[in-house]
């Protein structure tokens, strides 16, 4: 089973990935991890994505097909897709890509969330660089102010999370992304979910879908 969870950024994509994850034979592909490993690596593909990733911008969808191939490579398992695709290129990008493998993409999973809580989730959200470790400073704060329980080391914001980014990431989804929705929605494989209850909630809303 492929499963393709979408929403803006901060609707818990990567939170819900990983509690199916946990309970079900899934590789988690996120493109958002995919663009920060690169840039630490300093791969020729990630050195090209890191100037979007900072401003907020979305990353062409060329850099981005090539960081999903890359990272599936013969891996023919269930996987669960976070934050790809993002465009309809990139969608028919993948389509073409799973159907090589005689598979297909077979549920969308939209977590709706709005502007205002999304903003609130990420402009409040921490990181800590070595662990990599995420914290927030209301939901999920660390137990000592401003540095990492396993690490010690000092917390940072990154730099799509700050809010002039957040609000150009929020306006790329608004403006690139839903079509997508529409999209998915003739095919029948669109599922609309509230993204704003307990975590365990909606991961119950998704697994009642999924069943």
């Amino acid at each position: 089973m492929n499963i393709l969870l979408i929403g803006p950024p901060g609707a818990g994509k990567g939170s819900q990935a990983e509690k199916l994850v946990s309970q079900k034979a899934f590789k988690h592909l996120s493109t958002g991890d995919l663009f920060r490993k690169a840039l630490r690596e300093k791969t020729p593909l990630g050195l090209k994505a890191g100037s979007y990733v900072d401003r907020g911008a979305l990353v062409p969808d060329s850099i981005t097909i090539g960081l999903v191939e890359e990272a599936l490579g013969d891996f023919t398992g269930n996987v669960i897709f976070d934050g790809f695709p993002r465009t309809v290129p990139q969608s028919e990008a993948l389509d073409q890509f799973l159907q090589k493998r005689d598979q297909k993409l077979d549920h969308v999973i939209s977590l709706e969330v709005s502007d205002d809580v999304v903003l609130r989730r990420l402009t409040g959200r921490r990181w800590a660089p070595q662990s990599g470790k995420i914290y927030h400073v209301d939901f999920n704060p660390p137990k000592n102010s401003g540095k990492c329980d396993e690490t010690g080391e000092e917390l940072a914001i990154r730099s799509d999370d700050r809010p002039e980014v957040v609000q150009s990431r929020l306006k790329n989804f608004r403006e690139i992304t839903w079509p997508l929705l529409k999209h998915y929605k003739i095919r029948g494989i669109l599922k609309e979910v509230n993204g704003e209850g307990a975590p365990e909630k909606i991961f119950q809303s998704i697994v009642s879908f999924l069943k």
